[in-house]
């Protein structure tokens, strides 16, 4: 009977360690997959955090660009309604003549801007933003030398304004047309100031 007894012992201890072994390895197999799965996760999750925050720069940069082409409307139709009175207004020649040169050169931004704003669906006001308007009906109240200070004043502070403005937007603007659209303007601008700033230093001798 001993001799009997020893080998199914034997085979029984063997049988539940094959039995250990295999499960061993189906616990290891449960770790790996699970670590993969976390990964998983991980990666994903981090790309749609990137996905997002690019989705919300990309919302910002053309807010950007849009306020511009507002802002530039705006002033636009400012200069070109103005430029109106200071043809009748004022009572220097050499202002009067600015004034009609506003009329012409800002009439002319205008169009090309509202064909920029058209390709990117934003809806251009036909009348100037509350500010502009102000000033306008301001110098409407003026006539001869009181008009023409007040105007030329104004239309070199406006000018520094609008150039600093659009030389920001031709450099840092993400829309490839706007951008396109303030270079092109800027040595028009610069063209106004530089006539404007000549018109008062000779004011002031």
């Amino acid at each position: 009977m001993k001799k009997i007894m020893i080998p199914v012992c034997f085979a029984s201890f063997l049988a539940f360690g094959t039995a250990c072994n295999s499960n061993k390895g189906g616990e290891n197999t449960t770790d790996s997959t699970t670590t993969t799965s976390t990964t998983g996760s991980t990666t994903m999750t981090d790309t749609g955090t990137n996905t997002t925050a690019n989705a919300a720069t990309a919302d910002t940069s053309m807010a950007n660009d849009s306020k511009f082409v507002l802002d530039a409307a705006s002033g636009g139709l400012m200069e070109v309604e103005l430029g109106k009175i200071a043809a009748t207004n004022a009572a220097s020649a050499k202002v009067k003549e600015f004034g009609r040169m506003m009329v012409t050169d800002h009439s002319k931004a205008n169009t090309q801007l509202k064909a920029v704003a058209a390709k990117k669906n934003i809806t251009i006001p036909a009348t100037p933003a509350e500010e502009q308007q102000k000033h306008i009906d301001d110098l409407k109240t003026k006539k001869g030398a009181d008009f023409d200070k007040a105007y030329v004043d104004m239309m070199v502070d406006d000018h520094k304004e609008d150039i600093s403005k659009f030389e920001d937007e031709s450099k840092n603007g993400k829309d490839a047309d706007v951008k396109a659209f303030a270079s092109k303007t800027l040595p028009v601008l610069n063209k106004h100031l530089s006539s404007i700033q000549s018109i008062q230093q000779g004011m002031k001798k």
